[in-house]
């Protein structure tokens, strides 16, 4: 008798102890016995359940969990390995309510095939996309992607078709397809989940681009705190060249795309795509002026597509379904899906891939279980560290870019972090400021100067209640440096500042 077991090798369920549970199930007499294979797979998202063990049983993936090593013994002698009742079994986990509710395009093979296994890849739908690419034109695919409404995942939300159209019509010796893995947002793993769960859609993501505007290098822009992203991803890179995937004559296309992986340093400014060009290259991590744009003028001063892990990741779905399938999720003008990564005080956090237009109130109670602590959600911060905090009253938005610009947020990254009613909103006021005096490349002053002169602002405020005209003055700083600063960093630190001040001002005066 053969039986598989499925354990995660995503960093979060590894940091909970999945890698001694898989070793524990492959040392266990009755597993070797009933002769068991150990998979290990990307996470199912549901990080308050790792780690969590997966058994086949007559087609279906049975649940189980959080197991520990110490507890395997136990289970197995219960008959875990034949799907019995244990008070850790959940049932047939793509049964499970959490997991139906959710619509998963970019995230369809996380967590149910080996990430590094190109057979499985292909198996599971993988790398059709791209030969459907292979037989349009350069034009025809970018089409493809402006049809389907896709705009970028990294925050910006700029529509993908049009940056492609640019590159593109661009005539150069050298595009390149430069990947921003650098997540650097609090609350937010989405990327790394995907590298580490599905690195095979980013590289035929990334390959469907450089086909479609001509380029023939990619580069995958790493942040050097995902060690097991940079492992999965070599040894995929690997895999897709050895196949015929990768390199040149892709397939016996004619196309040419080659793939490397490179690791930056840990500044939360390379976040930004200019500054990660200059990385690239080499250089100081700072902002560029612009025009010119990436597009026109970026990597080594030539045409350059920019866009994010879960933007990549997304091509080969729009490909294999077509340009309608995706337009079909969603509302308005924010069309297909996003993976929603749910952090901080929350009961069950992880990640949820929903279509837009759920409402806050659903993705943080119905999927989320409400508050860790059990006291009332306060507010949440949605979009990392330069995201507005929105108050409990406007929970009933729905998640939509337009819908969150009309309330002075963004939806950035997906990211939403929890806070219940215990937290001083002052205090994460200053965090913001203190964050971007910390992370700002100096090269703009508003940035550089504002963000340390608010600092110093709020600590006086917070410690003595401010001088008169104190939170005039903080508001005046703010304008600045949103509308001064040369980029994002500068430009939307105010947010959450300007949003703790107009939903929870009491924590500014020390009336709480």
């Amino acid at each position: 008798m053969s039986v598989r077991v499925f354990v995660s090798r995503d960093a979060a369920a590894v940091s909970l102890g999945a890698d001694e549970l898989a070793a524990a199930v492959r040392e266990h007499p009755a597993a070797q016995r009933l002769d068991v294979r150990v998979v290990r797979t990307g996470s199912r998202g549901m990080v308050w359940r790792e780690p969590l063990l997966e058994v086949e049983v007559g087609g279906e993936r049975i649940g189980y969990g959080p197991v520990t090593a110490a507890q395997l013994p136990a289970l197995l002698a219960a008959g875990a390995l034949s799907g019995a009742d244990h008070p850790l079994k959940l049932g047939p986990v793509e049964s499970l309510p959490w997991m139906k509710r959710q619509e998963r395009l970019t995230f369809a093979r996380v967590g149910r095939i080996d990430p590094v296994d190109l057979q499985a890849y292909v198996a599971a739908g993988g790398y059709e996309g791209l030969k459907r690419a292979l037989g349009m034109s350069g034009a025809q695919i970018v089409q493809e992607v402006t049809d389907s409404g896709l705009r970028g995942r990294g925050g910006a939300a700029f529509p993908t078709g049009i940056k492609w159209k640019t590159v593109l019509e661009q005539s150069a010796d050298q595009k390149y397809v430069v990947c921003n893995a650098d997540e650097g947002d609090s609350g937010t793993f989405s990327d790394r989940m995907l590298m580490e769960g599905d690195p095979f859609s980013l590289i035929e993501g990334m390959t469907i681009a450089g086909v479609a505007v001509g380029a023939t290098q990619g580069y995958i822009y790493l942040r050097v705190e995902y060690p097991h992203a940079a492992v999965a991803l070599r040894e995929a890179i690997a895999s897709a060249k050895a196949n015929g995937w990768l390199g040149r004559d892709i397939q016996g296309s004619g196309r040419n795309f080659d793939l490397e992986v490179r690791l930056g340093a840990g500044a939360y400014i390379c976040g930004e795509e200019t500054s990660l060009l200059e990385s690239l290259e080499g250089k100081r991590a700072e902002v560029r002026f612009r025009p010119p744009l990436p597009a026109i003028k970026g990597l080594f001063g030539k045409p350059t597509i920019i866009n994010n892990v879960i933007s990549l990741g997304t091509l080969p779905v729009i490909l294999q379904r077509g340009a309608a399938f995706y337009r079909d999720f969603g509302m308005g003008r924010s069309r297909g899906t996003l993976p929603i990564q749910l952090a901080g005080n929350v009961r069950h956090g992880g990640l949820v891939e929903k279509a837009f237009g759920i409402t806050l109130n659903e993705l943080l109670y119905d999927f989320g279980g409400g508050s860790a602590s059990g006291r009332p959600i306060r507010t949440v911060q949605v979009g990392g560290p330069l995201g507005a905090y929105i108050p409990e009253s406007q929970f009933d938005t729905q998640l939509d870019y337009e819908a969150f610009t009309a309330i002075g947020a963004l939806v950035g990254h997906g990211g939403i972090v929890v806070f219940d009613d215990t937290v001083d909103m002052a205090r994460m006021a200053r965090y913001a400021l203190e964050f971007c005096a910390v992370e700002s490349c100096g090269k703009c002053t508003p940035c550089r100067i504002g963000s340390t002169r608010g600092v110093e602002l709020l600590d006086r405020i917070r410690s003595t209640g401010g001088a008169p005209g104190d939170l005039a003055l903080l508001e005046d700083l703010c304008d600045t440096m949103q509308h001064g600063s040369l980029c994002g960093l500068g430009g939307m630190t105010p947010f959450p500042v300007m949003s703790a001040l107009k939903h929870f001002s009491a924590d500014f005066s020390g009336r709480r």
